[in-house]
């Protein structure tokens, strides 16, 4: 959406409506092409698997009480997460997005919808092409219906016709985009088991960014950040969702997108002024070690000898 409809990030392209379903369309297409590819010439020999990892927030009605939020939050899942995920799991775009795209194409006096459509030998082609899924996860939103008027220009921002919400009180302690909202991830993880026949799933990105610089390094609400989404990924597990990894995002700050070095996602930070670029840990590099050591959540009534 950001390289191809807003143009925000490389290759600035603003190709309003169509452009990001366009370039959604070939990512699918190639990604099936490289796991039958893989498939064909060496699974039998390496043994690997190829999957595809996709990052998505979690969608919550605002009421869970009207139907109407419910739906909502549904799309909003659906033009995210289902967008890629339901044609390699299930064949082919959601209906909802198929629906909901197709009538504003319509609307707008186009012969055909703005979302491309997959042949009957594509969706044959794709499904089933991932042996594995990878999830990148940060925050959640709240969502509720919202018609946007039918004059505005067309954008996959407004196909879904829905508006997101945050709660004040959710902490926020990097960008103004990334709440912490644990609860949101079990939530993601057990609508990816239900809906796609609970494939094997590594989450291959998690975590928070500082927007204020800490000198002292004491990014303690990094260990909460982590601490919480962990906790809901054992949850996942107890519920019967198949999570097989966890990998925390990131091991070092690093170039982030149109932010450049000011979004520091790192477990290391790194000074980027010194041209031999030091390394120093932050807190949550004790903490996350312990985890890893204890495999989980160390005793805390444990003495460490």
């Amino acid at each position: 959406e950001k390289g191809y409809e807003t143009g925000e990030h490389a290759p600035g392209l603003k190709l309003g409506g169509c452009g990001a379903y366009k370039a959604a369309h070939h990512i699918i297409k190639t990604h099936a092409k490289v796991w039958h590819s893989y498939n064909s010439t060496w699974r039998r020999e390496q043994r690997g698997m190829v999957g595809i990892s996709l990052t998505s927030a979690w969608g919550e009605p605002v009421d869970p009480h009207s139907q109407t939020d419910r739906d909502a939050a549904e799309r909003y899942i659906q033009f995210h997460l289902g967008w890629f995920a339901n044609p390699i799991y299930r064949g082919d775009y959601p209906e909802v997005m198929k629906n909901y795209v197709g009538r504003k194409s319509a609307q707008q006096g186009l012969g055909t919808s703005r979302l491309p459509t997959f042949s009957l030998q594509e969706k044959n082609y794709i499904k089933g092409t991932s042996d594995f899924l990878g999830i990148g996860h940060f925050t959640t939103r709240y969502v509720l219906q919202k018609t946007f008027p039918f004059l505005q220009v067309s954008s996959y921002h407004t196909d879904h016709d829905l508006a997101e919400l945050v709660d004040p009180n959710w902490p926020a302690p990097g960008p103004k985009w990334l709440y912490s909202v644990p609860w949101g991830f079990r939530r993601l993880l057990n609508f990816v088991k239900t809906q796609y026949g609970n494939p094997l799933i590594y989450v291959t990105e998690n975590g928070v960014s500082e927007t204020v610089q800490c000198p002292q390094l004491c990014d303690e609400w990094r260990i909460q950040y982590l601490k919480g989404y962990i906790n809901e990924i054992l949850k996942a597990l107890n519920d019967g969702v198949n999570v097989k990894g966890y990998t925390a995002w990131s091991l070092l700050d690093k170039f982030e997108w149109n932010k450049g070095f000011s979004e520091r996602f790192g477990l290391y930070h790194i000074d980027f002024k010194n041209k031999n670029k030091p390394r120093y840990p932050k807190a949550s590099v004790d903490y996350y070690k312990k985890i890893i050591s204890a495999n989980g959540f160390p005793n805390p009534r444990e003495v460490m000898s």
